[in-house]
């Protein structure tokens, strides 16, 4: 029927239909955002730590290799004075020498500090260490001295 409204039926206007939302809705999803990142970020973070630790773990052994061939080369390993310098630069006096032992300079470890290289060592013929994230030494997580043996 022509000119009849239905009662309790809203009106539809444009200005109506096209609103957005209201303060309340904009609040909760940003509480719910909020919560989601507080459970998910500790978990990426922690490993983002461990992906480190791992990486640590991969450039040691990778040393090491680089180790023993200079060591096949030369006869000995660097001592700790040439340190691991020694790899990618000929020493003083050294004819046997054939590197470069690494295609880059000498990494640093994923904290942005050298390698520990000592040779002697006290734990082999040479130790080969990072101390971990906080720079000092034992630990646990990312702290956690990463060696050679």
């Amino acid at each position: 029927m022509p000119g009849h409204v239905r009662r309790g039926a809203a009106p539809r206007c444009r200005a109506c239909a096209s609103r957005g939302f209201t303060l309340l809705e904009l609040l909760v999803v940003m509480v719910i955002i909020g919560l989601l990142a507080g459970l998910v970020a500790p978990r990426y973070f922690e490993q983002v730590g461990k992906s480190n630790v791992k990486i640590a773990r991969a450039q040691i052994v990778s040393l090491g290799q680089a180790l023993d061939q200079y060591r096949l080369d030369v006869g000995t390993y660097p001592t700790t004075e040439e340190g691991l310098d020694a790899l990618v630069n000929k020493p003083q006096n050294e004819p046997r020498w054939s590197g470069p032992y690494l295609q880059k300079a000498v990494p640093v470890d994923p904290w942005d500090r050298p390698y520990q290289y000592r040779s002697p060592g006290d734990h082999g013929d040479y130790d080969l260490f990072s101390l971990g994230k906080d720079g000092r030494g034992g630990g646990t997580g990312e702290n956690v001295t990463i060696s050679s043996w």
